[in-house]
């Protein structure tokens, strides 16, 4: 066995074309462990190939300035990834057979990296109540719930989603 290898085990770096079935696998499969029973059956509904596709264009055309996607790499395998925009992590996700693993906090150093180097200097980010392993996650990284909460209707029934936020 070899002391070194060429490449990292564990990394996190840009998507690039390409990613965009990974993507939406990671978050197909992570909403469904993770949502199924709070969005009662919404996650049933999704349509993998819009997503993929909207996937494809947030990283091939990003909307506009300080819009990215990360993916946390094992190996070359990708099992999680992080959208980043203006001040906000929109999006955080880790395929459920990598969860505790440490791709969550990569994914969420390197988001954080991208909005300081963008200019932020605080981080927001919406939880769906009920999740209480990434509430847990969220705080031990230092954010916190600010008190504003949406609704959001889901189809199959309204959810609430609580806002959280960090100085970066």
């Amino acid at each position: 066995m070899a002391l070194f290898r060429e490449t990292a085990d564990v990394s996190v770096r840009p998507a690039v074309p390409g990613d965009e079935d990974a993507v939406t696998r990671v978050q197909v499969d992570a909403w469904r462990a993770t949502h199924a029973e709070v969005l009662g059956g919404a996650t049933d509904l999704l349509d993998v190939d819009v997503m993929r596709d909207r996937w494809r264009d947030a990283i091939v055309a990003p909307p506009g300035p300080g819009f990215a996607v990360l993916v946390a790499l094992d190996g070359p395998r990708v099992v999680g990834f992080a959208a980043v925009g203006p001040g906000q992590l929109l999006a955080l996700e880790v395929d459920p057979g990598a969860r505790r693993s440490g791709h969550g906090s990569r994914l969420l150093a390197a988001a954080v990296d991208r909005l300081r180097t963008d200019g932020a200097q605080d981080v927001v980010t919406w939880v769906l109540d009920g999740d209480v392993a990434r509430e847990r996650f969220l705080g031990e990284s230092g954010l916190g719930p600010d008190g504003t909460e949406r609704a959001l209707a889901t189809g199959v029934r309204d959810v609430v989603e609580r806002r959280w936020s960090a100085a970066v």
